[in-house]
């Protein structure tokens, strides 16, 4: 069990998502449910300072959502096509 403390090493960082991992069915109101809230507000702490997000370009966005999914732009021709502006 993660000792509760701020996240400072990739170790804790790990650590911690193995606990979040296994506390992801826990009941509302419960006392996992709150270890749950506080590991989870330790590690978005930690992620936004060792990690950040560059914010995306609306167009590289997309882009990236479709690649990762293995879409193509051609597949969304059909959806272009059954859309009234």
């Amino acid at each position: 069990m993660f000792e509760l403390h701020p996240i400072r090493t990739e170790a804790d960082y790990r650590a911690a998502l193995d606990e979040i991992e296994g506390l992801f069915d826990a009941e509302l109101n419960t006392p996992q449910f709150r270890r749950l809230e506080v590991l989870t507000t330790l590690v978005e702490a930690y992620e936004q300072r060792h990690y950040p997000r560059e914010l995306l370009d609306p167009i590289e966005a997309i882009l990236f959502y479709l690649e990762s999914r293995e879409f193509s732009l051609v597949e969304l021709e059909p959806i272009k096509q059954g859309m009234s502006y």
